[in-house]
């Protein structure tokens, strides 16, 4: 099995050197564990998967930690929380940096624990699945900027991405395993789902309709894009309002579903308060609401949505890839209902950026960044589409095709 390198292993390598532990988050099969072997061939690994291995945990976990003792991997570290404690112990009495590399793929159980256990020891890196540069091999690791010296320094690695490539990429998602030879779509994520479903939602959140759930997020996946409405979602699958919002909070804190949050300050009364929904696999997106080609999808009613998701999840692995945990990323709409799909806050400045699918980008597509002309320092803004070429829509704005991710 063929490894693909990771653009956070930069960090990784970083983080070694001015911590005693590593937690790695991220969804199942976003390739955590494959990364630290990778970084880390010679160190022992465990796993809690293991139902003896976390039976041990649980039970005497100075006993298990005297048994495995540093450097090692302790993967799925949520199903023994209690370890946390003991590491704490470990790490405090040690000069030695580097000592644990942790996994998660619970964010929702487990960062709670790590700020109490081992706030200042711990260095957090949440990694998704395999981004658009990874996937071409392109080692680049700057986060996304609509700017002159970002894109100059991106167009030194560029490299041609056919429009049925990035559908092709669209459609199977990021997961790494759908990247070696003989995957098959339709069986991964049976399997993902089923996993996830059974081992993660039911064992740790005591969720027991699982059909309900799986019903939530088809009916979350078919939304992508669109303002969050849990009342719609809830009334269609025949649950509560509060159990959505429940059922919500483990999906987006096990890196399934992704919030973005708008933009608006005390000066915008007419900005809208609630989040636009995403998926952080559109691949799973894919597979839940049926979309079973690439070409069905590229010319379905969902592929615009498909596309603006797609984009902003690159963005977003491009900070997360970089070491930053909560970039500073939101979109705009108003009462007016008008609307910027992106806004990303770097330095006090927004940079504006409209995400369409078309080939033949227009001004009249970034009319909507007046709006935020009052706010606060309006800096380079861009449509990012099909469009094959870089240019320039007027002397602020760009036209940046999406192999500049």
């Amino acid at each position: 099995m063929e490894y693909i390198k990771r653009n956070a292993e930069n960090i990784i390598q970083k983080q070694e050197k001015m911590f005693k532990a590593i937690l790695v988050t991220g969804a199942r099969q976003v390739g955590k564990t494959t990364m630290l072997k990778n970084i880390k061939p010679n160190i022992n690994y465990i796993t809690l998967d293991d139902m003896i291995l976390n039976q041990s945990a649980l039970e005497d976990p100075n006993l298990f930690l005297k048994s495995n003792p540093p450097p090692i991997i302790i993967d799925e570290i949520q199903y023994a929380p209690n370890l946390l404690k003991n590491i704490k112990m470990i790490v405090d009495n040690s000069d030695k940096k580097a000592l644990f590399y942790l996994t998660g793929s619970q964010q929702f159980h487990l960062m709670k624990n790590v700020s109490e256990s081992l706030a200042g020891r711990i260095g957090i890196l949440n990694l998704l699945g395999l981004s658009l540069r990874e996937i071409n091999h392109i080692d680049f690791n700057i986060p996304f900027l609509p700017t002159n010296k970002y894109l100059e320094e991106r167009k030194k690695y560029q490299t041609s991405i056919s429009y049925d490539e990035i559908w092709n990429i669209i459609h199977k998602g990021s997961m790494p395993a759908l990247y070696q030879e003989d995957s098959d779509f339709d069986m991964f994520y049976s399997m993902y789902v089923s996993t996830y479903i059974e081992r993660d939602v039911r064992s740790l959140t005591q969720v027991a309709d699982t059909l309900s759930f799986l019903k939530f997020m088809i009916g979350l996946a078919s939304r992508i894009g669109q303002l969050l409405n849990l009342n719609h979602i809830a009334d269609e699958v025949g649950i509560s309002v509060p159990t959505a919002q429940r059922w919500l909070s483990i999906l987006v804190s096990s890196n399934i579903v992704y919030l973005l949050e708008p933009y608006y300050n005390n000066i915008m009364k007419r900005a809208v308060k609630t989040p636009k929904l995403y998926f952080l696999d559109t691949g799973l997106a894919a597979y839940l609401t049926k979309w079973k080609t690439k070409e069905v999808l590229e010319a379905g009613t969902m592929s615009g949505s498909f596309f603006e998701n797609f984009v902003i999840v690159e963005i977003l692995k491009s900070y997360y890839n970089s070491g930053e945990l909560q970039p500073s990323i939101y979109f705009y709409r108003d009462k007016e209902k008008r609307e910027i799909d992106l806004i990303i806050e770097e330095n006090g400045k927004l940079y504006p950026i409209e995400i369409k699918k078309t080939a033949t980008p227009s001004k009249s597509m970034i009319t909507n960044f007046k709006a935020l002309e009052n706010m606060k320092e309006l800096a380079e803004g861009a449509i990012i589409c099909m469009y094959d070429h870089l240019i320039d829509l007027d002397e602020k704005n760009k036209v940046i095709p999406y192999g500049y991710l």
